[in-house]
């Protein structure tokens, strides 16, 4: 190890969607550089987001951190080429933000003798390669509390329990634009919805959009964010073309001018397949006062337990629809107060302070016994 710094290596596909790259981008930019040295490895340079990281100044390796299995006999030598790129650049802590459940990386760190964490950002354990997967890792990071019980409950000197962050002082209470307004064909008496999502199936905006259409209220519009170019996204578009007050937006680098002209949240995610972790998306919205309605699901839940009127059974159009109705019906001040505790929940469980403070923590824990090892 660097007499003076720690060196972080950050392992991440890529920077196409800034999920997990929001997150990587917040480590990197807020860790203490006079005791951290964080570096950053992903397969390619494309991504609307790469550019915002590359801006941050730090060290970037493209080079594929992972190995299919198959050829299955040559599986080793190619993990063995991953272990010498870690070697060759004496990383003191290698953390993984790659979603899968592959076991290629942590071999080659482990067999590079370096301590290796990953974040386990959505849920799903169906493959057996998540539990070699953590067996192989120094601590695995888990973002929610079903993780810790539905996976974890037999290796809890594994996981430790992080939330993800957002910065509050970038997501901040802000007034809509009147110039994007008019754009979007929208009035200051609309009611505006908005959803933030990579559109895939699971995010379950149809239950959004058909509880919307049952309400039949001139004044609702709906705004949705995110990425318009998957089949799920083709059929979406197809299917509500003919209503107006439906409006794909496509996918934004910054959505804050879009969560600043809207009135209600909505995160409709279904309750299967690769659910939610801790989605950055409606702490954003709750950072801009903004109230949220969401999914009884994990992950979603650990946001919004506080707030049980808020949230609705997965997939269930009436009960969203009822929500909606009684968000919509609250007074002023009701509404205020609301938006207050929204932005106060995030600021006191979800700072970006402690998200980087739990990491640092780690990272040193994590250097100081592979020393003493």
């Amino acid at each position: 190890m660097n007499d003076k710094h720690i060196r972080i290596l950050y392992t991440i596909p890529n920077f196409n969607t800034a999920g997990s790259g929001k997150s990587v981008y917040d480590l990197v930019s807020g860790l203490d550089r006079s005791i951290f040295e964080p570096e950053i490895c992903c397969f390619h340079n494309k991504g609307a987001f790469f550019k915002e990281v590359e801006a941050l100044g730090v060290k970037i390796h493209i080079f594929p951190f992972t190995s299919a299995y198959k050829p299955r006999l040559g599986f080793l030598s190619r993990v063995f080429k991953i272990r010498n790129f870690f070697k060759t650049h004496q990383f003191d802590v290698i953390h993984s933000w790659h979603w899968s459940s592959d076991i290629s990386e942590p071999l080659a760190a482990k067999l590079a003798g370096i301590p290796y964490v990953y974040t386990k950002k959505a849920m799903g354990w169906e493959s057996r390669y998540w539990k070699w997967r953590s067996q192989l890792s120094s601590k695995v990071i888990v973002v929610n509390e079903d993780m810790m019980s539905f996976y974890f409950s037999k290796m809890l000197h594994k996981a430790v329990q992080f939330p993800l962050a957002i910065d509050v002082n970038r997501y901040q209470p802000t007034l809509g634009s009147d110039v994007m307004r008019e754009q979007l064909g929208l009035s200051v008496n609309d009611f505006v919805i908005i959803s933030v999502a990579n559109l895939v199936e699971v995010k379950g905006i149809e239950t959004l959009l058909d509880a919307v259409n049952q309400l039949d209220n001139p004044k609702i519009k709906v705004l949705v964010v995110g990425g318009d170019s998957s089949d799920y996204a083709v059929m979406l578009k197809s299917k509500y073309k003919a209503y107006s007050h439906i409006k794909f937006i496509g996918k934004q680098l910054d959505v804050r001018p879009y969560l600043a002209l809207s009135d209600l949240f909505v995160i409709p995610t279904k309750d299967e397949g690769r659910r939610e972790g801790i989605p950055n998306a409606p702490l954003e919205a709750m950072a801009m006062n903004r109230i949220v309605l969401g999914s009884n699901i994990s992950g979603i839940r650990d946001i919004l337990k506080v707030f049980p009127d808020c949230m609705f059974q997965a997939d269930d159009i009436s009960d969203l629809k009822d929500k909606i109705k009684t968000i919509m019906n609250l007074s002023e001040d009701k509404r205020l107060a609301l938006e207050t505790q929204m932005r106060r929940r995030v600021v006191d469980e979800f700072s970006i302070e402690d998200f980087i403070e739990r990491h640092q923590s780690l990272y040193q824990e994590l250097v100081k016994s592979n020393l003493s090892s």
